[in-house]
Protein backbone atom coordinates (compact mmCIF):
# COMPACT_ATOMS: atom_id res chain seq x y z
CA UNK A 1 0.00 0.00 0.00
CA UNK A 2 3.09 2.10 -0.18
CA UNK A 3 1.31 5.77 -1.85
CA UNK A 4 -1.71 4.66 -1.74
CA UNK A 5 -4.54 7.31 -1.21
CA UNK A 6 -6.64 6.59 1.98
CA UNK A 7 -9.83 8.25 1.60
CA UNK A 8 -11.74 7.81 5.02
CA UNK A 9 -9.78 9.66 7.42
CA UNK A 10 -10.88 8.79 11.28
CA UNK A 11 -10.54 11.86 13.72
CA UNK A 12 -10.19 12.17 17.10
CA UNK A 13 -10.53 15.38 18.29
CA UNK A 14 -10.90 17.58 22.01
CA UNK A 15 -14.86 18.22 22.29
CA UNK A 16 -13.79 21.01 25.72
CA UNK A 17 -15.05 25.48 25.39
CA UNK A 18 -12.79 27.83 25.34
CA UNK A 19 -9.84 26.36 24.10
CA UNK A 20 -7.05 28.28 21.89
CA UNK A 21 -7.98 29.91 18.46
CA UNK A 22 -5.21 27.91 17.18
CA UNK A 23 -5.71 24.99 17.88
CA UNK A 24 -9.55 25.56 16.08
CA UNK A 25 -7.72 27.34 13.39
CA UNK A 26 -5.71 23.80 13.21
CA UNK A 27 -8.76 21.54 13.04
CA UNK A 28 -11.01 23.44 10.69
CA UNK A 29 -8.01 23.26 8.64
CA UNK A 30 -7.35 19.62 8.46
CA UNK A 31 -11.14 19.43 7.69
CA UNK A 32 -10.78 21.82 4.81
CA UNK A 33 -7.45 19.57 3.92
CA UNK A 34 -9.72 16.63 3.91
CA UNK A 35 -12.07 17.83 1.71
CA UNK A 36 -10.34 19.29 -0.81
CA UNK A 37 -8.12 16.32 -1.46
CA UNK A 38 -11.29 14.57 -1.95
CA UNK A 39 -11.03 12.48 1.63
CA UNK A 40 -14.01 11.51 4.26
CA UNK A 41 -13.77 12.72 7.14
CA UNK A 42 -14.85 10.27 9.84
CA UNK A 43 -15.69 11.71 13.40
CA UNK A 44 -17.11 11.51 16.72
CA UNK A 45 -20.57 13.88 15.21
CA UNK A 46 -19.32 16.76 17.79
CA UNK A 47 -20.34 19.88 17.25
CA UNK A 48 -18.08 21.46 20.26
CA UNK A 49 -14.72 21.65 20.62
CA UNK A 50 -12.40 20.49 17.85
CA UNK A 51 -14.62 17.85 16.78
CA UNK A 52 -17.00 20.72 15.50
CA UNK A 53 -14.18 23.35 14.00
CA UNK A 54 -12.50 19.93 11.83
CA UNK A 55 -16.29 19.31 10.80
CA UNK A 56 -17.32 22.78 9.63
CA UNK A 57 -13.84 23.11 8.14
CA UNK A 58 -14.36 19.48 6.00
CA UNK A 59 -17.92 20.70 4.99
CA UNK A 60 -17.26 24.34 4.52
CA UNK A 61 -15.41 23.20 1.17
CA UNK A 62 -18.00 20.74 0.45
CA UNK A 63 -16.17 17.59 1.79
CA UNK A 64 -18.14 14.22 3.04
CA UNK A 65 -18.89 14.03 6.73
CA UNK A 66 -19.80 11.03 8.60
CA UNK A 67 -19.99 10.85 12.17
CA UNK A 68 -20.33 8.25 14.29
CA UNK A 69 -22.05 8.61 17.78
CA UNK A 70 -22.77 6.67 21.19
CA UNK A 71 -26.73 6.90 21.81
CA UNK A 72 -26.00 8.67 25.17
CA UNK A 73 -23.76 11.94 23.60
CA UNK A 74 -26.32 11.71 20.96
CA UNK A 75 -27.77 15.31 22.33
CA UNK A 76 -28.65 18.63 20.30
CA UNK A 77 -26.09 20.39 22.29
CA UNK A 78 -23.46 18.08 21.30
CA UNK A 79 -24.42 16.27 17.82
CA UNK A 80 -23.61 17.94 15.08
CA UNK A 81 -26.70 18.57 12.74
CA UNK A 82 -25.55 19.04 9.41
CA UNK A 83 -23.32 15.91 8.56
CA UNK A 84 -23.51 14.55 5.30
CA UNK A 85 -24.10 10.68 7.19
CA UNK A 86 -24.82 10.01 10.97
CA UNK A 87 -24.52 6.51 12.62
CA UNK A 88 -25.86 6.32 15.99
CA UNK A 89 -24.35 2.74 17.90
CA UNK A 90 -25.88 1.92 21.23
CA UNK A 91 -22.01 2.48 23.08
CA UNK A 92 -18.41 4.23 23.25
CA UNK A 93 -17.02 0.81 22.60
CA UNK A 94 -18.81 0.13 19.47
CA UNK A 95 -19.02 3.56 18.52
CA UNK A 96 -14.96 3.72 18.35
CA UNK A 97 -14.81 -0.20 16.93
CA UNK A 98 -16.78 1.41 13.89
CA UNK A 99 -14.74 4.51 13.17
CA UNK A 100 -11.79 1.97 13.52
CA UNK A 101 -13.50 0.15 10.81
CA UNK A 102 -14.40 2.58 8.75
CA UNK A 103 -10.87 4.15 8.34
CA UNK A 104 -8.20 3.88 5.61
CA UNK A 105 -6.17 6.04 8.55
CA UNK A 106 -6.66 7.81 11.88
CA UNK A 107 -5.75 11.09 12.99
CA UNK A 108 -5.56 12.49 17.01
CA UNK A 109 -5.92 16.21 16.84
CA UNK A 110 -4.99 17.85 20.61
CA UNK A 111 -7.29 16.61 23.25
CA UNK A 112 -8.00 15.02 26.76
CA UNK A 113 -9.13 11.50 28.09
CA UNK A 114 -11.26 10.47 25.19
CA UNK A 115 -8.51 11.33 22.76
CA UNK A 116 -6.20 9.59 24.23
CA UNK A 117 -8.34 6.85 25.25
CA UNK A 118 -9.07 6.61 21.21
CA UNK A 119 -5.74 6.75 19.92
CA UNK A 120 -4.31 4.61 22.19
CA UNK A 121 -6.91 2.25 21.43
CA UNK A 122 -5.89 2.33 17.81
CA UNK A 123 -2.24 2.61 18.50
CA UNK A 124 -2.81 -0.83 20.66
CA UNK A 125 -5.02 -2.27 17.89
CA UNK A 126 -2.32 -2.30 15.76
CA UNK A 127 -0.06 -3.80 18.07
CA UNK A 128 -2.60 -6.40 18.37
CA UNK A 129 -2.72 -6.68 14.25
CA UNK A 130 -6.04 -5.92 14.68
CA UNK A 131 -5.98 -3.52 11.64
CA UNK A 132 -2.75 -2.31 9.52
CA UNK A 133 -3.74 1.20 9.68
CA UNK A 134 -1.31 4.41 9.97
CA UNK A 135 -1.90 6.66 12.93
CA UNK A 136 -1.21 10.20 12.78
CA UNK A 137 -0.81 13.24 15.45
CA UNK A 138 -1.37 16.85 14.17
CA UNK A 139 1.32 18.10 16.57
CA UNK A 140 -0.35 21.86 16.66
CA UNK A 141 1.74 24.21 18.96
CA UNK A 142 3.94 21.11 20.51
CA UNK A 143 0.85 19.85 22.13
CA UNK A 144 1.95 15.97 21.51
CA UNK A 145 5.48 16.26 22.42
CA UNK A 146 5.25 15.38 25.69
CA UNK A 147 3.51 12.39 25.10
CA UNK A 148 5.78 11.53 22.12
CA UNK A 149 8.69 11.81 24.54
CA UNK A 150 6.86 9.16 26.92
CA UNK A 151 6.31 7.00 24.07
CA UNK A 152 9.89 7.26 23.41
CA UNK A 153 10.79 6.65 26.98
CA UNK A 154 8.59 3.84 27.25
CA UNK A 155 10.67 2.11 24.03
CA UNK A 156 14.01 3.25 25.54
CA UNK A 157 12.69 1.05 28.83
CA UNK A 158 11.54 -2.04 26.90
CA UNK A 159 7.64 -1.50 27.38
CA UNK A 160 6.99 -1.37 24.04
CA UNK A 161 8.72 -2.76 20.43
CA UNK A 162 10.75 -0.67 18.83
CA UNK A 163 9.14 -1.23 15.64
CA UNK A 164 5.74 0.01 16.87
CA UNK A 165 6.99 3.27 16.87
CA UNK A 166 6.49 2.80 13.15
CA UNK A 167 2.65 2.20 13.61
CA UNK A 168 2.40 6.68 13.84
CA UNK A 169 3.56 9.87 12.57
CA UNK A 170 4.11 13.64 13.79
CA UNK A 171 3.85 16.35 12.26
CA UNK A 172 2.12 19.98 12.30
CA UNK A 173 0.83 20.41 8.92
CA UNK A 174 -2.32 18.74 7.93
CA UNK A 175 -0.94 18.14 4.26
CA UNK A 176 2.19 16.90 5.18
CA UNK A 177 0.80 14.62 7.55
CA UNK A 178 -1.90 12.62 5.16
CA UNK A 179 0.96 12.47 2.85
CA UNK A 180 2.81 10.30 6.16
CA UNK A 181 -0.41 8.25 6.20
CA UNK A 182 -0.33 7.68 2.40
CA UNK A 183 3.02 6.36 2.40
CA UNK A 184 2.62 3.98 5.37
CA UNK A 185 3.49 -0.19 4.31
CA UNK A 186 2.33 -2.27 7.19
CA UNK A 187 5.19 -4.43 7.57
CA UNK A 188 6.33 -7.56 9.16
CA UNK A 189 7.48 -8.94 12.24
CA UNK A 190 4.54 -6.80 13.69
CA UNK A 191 3.59 -9.68 16.53
CA UNK A 192 7.27 -10.40 17.51
CA UNK A 193 6.46 -9.54 21.18
CA UNK A 194 3.38 -11.95 21.14
CA UNK A 195 5.73 -14.84 19.85
CA UNK A 196 8.90 -13.99 22.12
CA UNK A 197 11.04 -15.60 19.61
Amino acid sequence: MTESFRRNITVYAGSADNLKQVYLDAAWMLGETLAKQGRTLVYGAGKTGLMGAVADGALASGGRTVGVISDGLNLPHLAHAGLSELEILPDIHARQARMTHLADGMIALPGGFGTFAELFEALTWAQLSLHNKPVGLLNVQGYFDPLVALIEEAIAENYIYAEHRRFFFVADDPATLLALLDGFTPFDGINRWMERP
